[in-house]
C-alpha cells in the first residue's frame, strides 16, 4: 500500500521536471527569436543613418562611387572633405548659402517653439479650468480640423499669404483715415519671409497640442487652484507660479515635438518661401541633389549630418523629461 503512493509520486516528479526543462527550452528559444526580430530591426532602421554617415565622409562625393564602407580615406582630412566644402569654402558658400540657411531654420524654429508652447498651455489652461459658453463647440472644432491633412490647406495657405502682403497697400486707400499707421510691418508675415511660415506654423499646431495639455491639466488636482484663491492668488499667479512648474514635463514634450516638426519641414517651407536666401535648411539641402544629383551627394549628405545633430542632443538632453511628459498623463489622477 506505500510503495503505489511513492511510486505515483515519483512519477509525479519526473512528469514535472520534464515539463520544467520543455518550458526553459521554450523560453530560450522565444527569447533567441525575439532578439533576432529587435536585431533586425534595428539594423534595418539604422541602415539608412549608417549610408548617410558614410556618404558624408566619403572624399569622392558623388553617390555612383558611393558604397557602406567608403574607400579612398588616407587620413582625417579626406574624411571632412565634404564637410570643410559645405561649411567653410568661399566658392561653395557662394552658391549654397549654409549658415544662412541654418541661421533661418534656427530663427523659425525658435520662434515658432516658444509661441506654439505659449498658446498651447494657454488655451489648454483656459478650456482645462473655466467653464464658458462654446467650450465644448470649440474643442470639437479643433479636434475637427485636425482631422483634414496640410496638404488640402496649402493652396489656401498660399493665398492668404499672398492677400496679406496687399494689405500694407489697401489699407491706407480703402482706410484712410487709418493711413498715420505705418502697415509695411504686415510685410513680415507675407509670402517668401520667414514671418508668414511662423505664422503657418503656429496656427496650424494649435489643435492636436491643445488636447495633449489639456488632457495633462486635467490629471492636476483643482485643489491647488482652490487652495490658490483662497490664499488670494490671482489666475494668472495660480496660473504662471503654480501651474506651469507642474505642467513642465508636457511643456518639454510639446516644445521638442514643435522645434522638431518645424526645423524638419520641407512642404510647406518650400512653397512660402521663394529666395534662396530665404530657405532653410531642409528646403537648402533639396537644392544639391534636385538638379545635381549626383555631384553633390556627399555635401547632401553632410549637410544631414549636421542638420540632424541639434536634434540628437535635444533628444539626449530631454529625455528624463520627454518620458516623464508622455507618461504622466496616461492616467488620470
Amino acid at each position: 500500500m506505500s510503495s503505489r503512493p511513492r511510486a505515483k509520486v515519483r512519477v509525479q516528479e519526473d512528469h514535472a521536471s520534464t515539463s520544467l526543462i520543455v518550458s526553459s527550452r521554450e523560453r530560450f528559444f522565444g527569447t533567441t527569436w525575439r532578439m533576432i526580430l529587435v536585431l533586425l530591426a534595428t539594423a534595418f532602421a539604422l541602415l539608412p543613418v549608417v549610408f548617410v554617415f558614410s556618404s558624408a565622409i566619403n572624399p569622392a562625393g558623388t553617390l555612383t562611387t558611393q558604397t557602406l564602407l567608403p574607400r579612398g580615406i588616407e587620413s582625417l582630412s579626406d574624411m571632412t572633405t565634404n564637410f570643410r566644402k559645405l561649411m567653410f569654402d568661399a566658392e561653395s558658400l557662394a552658391v549654397f548659402p549654409f549658415w544662412n540657411w541654418v541661421v533661418n531654420s534656427a530663427i523659425v524654429s525658435v520662434t515658432s517653439t516658444t509661441l506654439i508652447v505659449l498658446s498651447t498651455i494657454l488655451s489648454a489652461y483656459a478650456f482645462s479650468r473655466f467653464r464658458f459658453y462654446g467650450r465644448k463647440t470649440l474643442l470639437l472644432g479643433i479636434m475637427l480640423l485636425q482631422a483634414f491633412p496640410n496638404l488640402l490647406a496649402m493652396i489656401a495657405i498660399f493665398l492668404i499669404l499672398l492677400e496679406i502682403g496687399r494689405l500694407s497697400t489697401a489699407i491706407p486707400q480703402v482706410l484712410p483715415f487709418l493711413s498715420f499707421i505705418d502697415w509695411s510691418f504686415l510685410n513680415l508675415f507675407v509670402l517668401n519671409a520667414l514671418g508668414g511660415l511662423i505664422l503657418v506654423y503656429v496656427a496650424g499646431s494649435a489643435g492636436l497640442n491643445t488636447w495633449l495639455m489639456k488632457g495633462f491639466l486635467d490629471t492636476v488636482p483643482r485643489e491647488i487652484d482652490e487652495s490658490a484663491k483662497v490664499d488670494g492668488a490671482t489666475a494668472w499667479q495660480t496660473f504662471w507660479m503654480l501651474i506651469f512648474p507642474l505642467a513642465r514635463p508636457m511643456i518639454v514634450v510639446i516644445g521638442v515635438i514643435a522645434f522638431i516638426g518645424t526645423f524638419n519641414d520641407f512642404v510647406l517651407a518650400r512653397i512660402i518661401l521663394r529666395d534662396k536666401e530665404n530657405w532653410t535648411v531642409m528646403v537648402g539641402l533639396y537644392s544639391f541633389i534636385n538638379e545635381q544629383f549626383n555631384r553633390d551627394w556627399g555635401m547632401f549628405a553632410a549637410g544631414a549630418v549636421v542638420a540632424g545633430t541639434p536634434i540628437v542632443i535635444m533628444y539626449l538632453l530631454l529625455q528624463d523629461h520627454l518620458a516623464r511628459g508622455l507618461t504622466s498623463g496616461a492616467v488620470k489622477g
